[in-house]
């Protein structure tokens, strides 16, 4: 493959466990424990708000944790407990290691992946 700049991850969860997906302690956990499992460094405090509750089928938890190399975020849908992560930076990282994390802390139903390689 040719020289890249970073890797852009984004993963698509269908069902994952409600009760998990809105606890705001499992929220920032998963963030916290992702960080390290990756090999990153954490810039501050993880970002989480609960919003959009006006429309059902889109409203939960928006969640991001900047990194010195990028970012990680994320939205929750409480309604039916999918999830649209994704892990964006200049240093490399195991794909596989993001989705374990994900299962281990929100258990969907099921993962679909995307991975970009941002060129150089």
């Amino acid at each position: 493959m040719a020289e890249y700049w970073g890797i852009h991850a984004l993963f698509d969860c269908k069902a994952c466990d409600k009760e998990l997906i809105g606890d705001e302690r499992v929220l920032k956990a998963f963030l916290k424990e992702l960080v390290v499992n990756i090999g990153m460094v954490a810039y501050g405090e993880p970002i989480l708000a609960h919003f959009a509750t006006h429309d059902p089928s889109k409203g939960g938890y928006t969640i991001c944790q900047m990194i010195e190399t990028s970012l990680i975020d994320g939205h929750f849908v409480d309604e039916n407990g999918d999830a649209y992560i994704s892990v964006h930076s200049c240093k490399p990282f195991e794909v596989l290691i993001v989705e374990e994390t994900i299962n281990k802390y929100f258990k969907p139903e099921n993962i679909s992946k995307k991975v970009f390689y941002r060129l150089a």
